[in-house]
């Protein structure tokens, strides 16, 4: 299943500090139980809702306001453990290609309708309908007869999904998919009400009043382009026992300095900091920091630049770069030099428990040896026939990437007879020019959909859409076809197919990872049960609680 630049969005998600509280009017009142009497906050988002229809939802704050407004079959607890939403019993089949999902009977849209397997088959029939134009419909291309929809060949009525009765749902993939389960706490695959959605028509999703929900909160004051919004306790939902807050706040802040100095004024109870503002506050009690999910690469083009076909022109440009400086002195924001391409704190082996990263560890593909890039340079523009290596870099125009991409220069023409120019341009325009194979060199993130290693490691795949450098090895394909096709339902096979994929990535330089971001956040430590997970729908407010 390919992933899509879109993806990286989910890895920041809403850049919203994670363990909030309360900082509205004050009460005298206090409850018994050790929580405050106002269960409400008030939180940063950097950017508006841009819509509430969960077939077209694809930008951050949409999705993480759809995960708090509806309910799917599942939600993500810590670590990414799957949690039963609607579905009270999963039975999946011996060959691993059919789901059947039990359904509790209790939930309700906030119309009072009661939510049926039926409402699963609507959304998901309209999401893979090519009419609907669904960013995300991608991920539901492990269905049965997924391409035939999209491609116009069969009706949306096709797809591999049906209701059983009213409360079983039936799902049949094409083939095994080992990460099926943890799509499913993903907004895309969450139901729709078919009475709203045809009500409002082409206004669907576009204000708070235009939408159904079944999930913990309900939305209000969001009119499409509303700079503020709030988030309220469904008394309709059926765990509403399990929900302590009552309201949650937002309102867009997008300069970091300006976050910060509403979280000093109380103002705000959670905010996102920069570099600097991190190196500043690093003793302080109330900064956290949440790593994982993501990585920042640097893709090289092969097919335009003849030189960059050779390995060792490639490992010399990776080695020259020294990583550990780079997340530690130049962006001094918590961020990570990384083990390899697919991010740390994402996956973890079937048997041992250990962290992907640590098992697919190549030292040379992220280690920093001058010495030996040298060596290698030299070795490589020799066997090539090319004297010497002038590059372009192409980066977007945000200070943080202007900054790497300056760090990278100056790293970069250490080399013998290597010279780099930059090229920074709006990130539209960087993601055009990068999809359409115009760069040499270029500098972009991927944050993960969801938490399993093929998410980052299909992208690499030969003619992946977003294998913008084209890199391509028979070896490397191999192990991804093996963990989707053979091995797609042998947890333990599956993980050694993927880990000798990310070994030759790594082994045969198709990328250089350079570091993974952070997110780093101030946050009142009055509230519990917050939830942060690295991969797909990074923050879960609902659990949280407001202390004394």
């Amino acid at each position: 299943m390919k992933g899509k630049q879109i993806g990286l969005l989910l890895g920041a998600a809403l850049l919203v500090a994670g363990g909030l509280a309360a900082c509205g009017k004050s009460s005298s009142r206090t409850s018994k139980s050790g929580l405050a009497a106002d269960q409400s906050v008030k939180l940063a988002a950097k950017a508006e809702v841009t819509t509430l229809d969960v077939s077209k939802a694809s930008d951050s704050s949409s999705l993480t306001m759809l995960y708090h407004t509806q309910e799917g079959l599942y939600r993500l607890g810590k670590n990414e453990k799957l949690i039963n939403a609607l579905a009270t019993k999963t039975t999946v089949s011996k060959d691993g290609k059919q789901y059947t999902f039990k359904l509790r009977s209790d939930n309700h849209w906030n119309d009072g309708k009661p939510v049926t397997a039926q409402d699963f088959v609507y959304s998901w029939q309209r999401t893979v309908n090519p009419k609907t134009a669904s960013e995300y419909a991608y991920l539901m291309a492990g269905i049965k007869n997924y391409n035939a929809v999209q491609n116009g060949k069969v009706a949306p009525s096709q797809l591999g999904v049906k209701a059983v009765n009213k409360h079983t749902l039936q799902v049949t993939l094409s083939k095994p998919v080992a990460y099926f389960k943890l799509l499913l706490a993903f907004p895309t695959f969450f139901p729709q009400e078919q009475k709203v959605v045809e009500k409002y028509g082409s206004d669907y999703g576009h204000s708070s009043q235009q939408t159904a929900y079944d999930g913990p909160f309900t939305m209000t004051k969001w009119q499409g382009t509303s700079q503020s919004w709030t988030l309220k306790k469904n008394t309709k939902f059926w765990d509403k026992k399990g929900i302590t807050l009552k309201q949650m706040h937002f309102q867009v802040v997008a300069d970091p300095s300006t976050g910060l100095s509403l979280f000093q004024k109380k103002e705000l109870d959670a905010t996102t900091l920069d570099g600097t503002q991190v190196a500043n506050l690093k003793n302080n009690k109330e900064m956290k920091t949440f790593v994982g999910g993501s990585t920042y690469y640097m893709q090289m083009n092969q097919k335009k630049v003849k030189a960059l076909r050779n390995l060792k022109v490639r490992q010399a440009l990776s080695m020259a770069i020294d990583k550990q400086q780079l997340a530690k002195s130049v962006l001094r924001d918590g961020s990570k030099a990384p083990l390899g391409f697919v991010s740390q704190n994402l996956s973890r082996n079937p048997k041992t428990n250990a962290d992907f990263a640590k098992d697919a560890y190549v030292k040379s593909g992220v280690t920093y040896d001058l010495k030996q890039a040298k060596s290698l340079m030299k070795a490589g523009l020799k066997a090539t026939g090319t004297k010497s290596l002038n590059l372009t870099l192409m980066a977007d125009d945000t200070s943080v990437t202007k900054t790497v991409a300056q760090y990278i220069q100056a790293e970069l023409q250490k080399l013998p007879n290597v010279k780099v120019s930059i090229n920074t341009l709006p990130y539209k325009t960087r993601l055009s020019r990068s999809n359409t194979g115009n760069f040499e060199l270029v500098l972009t993130n991927w944050g993960a959909d969801f938490a399993d290693p093929i998410n980052f490691l299909s992208l690499m795949s030969t003619g992946n859409t977003n294998n913008n450098g084209d890199f391509s090895d028979a070896k490397y394909d191999s192990y991804v076809k093996a963990s989707e096709n053979q091995d797609a339902n042998n947890p333990t096979a599956r993980y050694q197919d993927l880990v000798n994929a990310e070994k030759r990535l790594m082994s045969q330089q198709g990328v250089i990872p350079l570091y993974q971001p952070a997110t780093v956040e101030m946050w009142n430590d009055k509230v519990s049960g917050y939830v942060w997970n690295p991969a797909g729908m990074s923050r879960g407010y609902q659990w949280m609680k407001v202390e004394k």
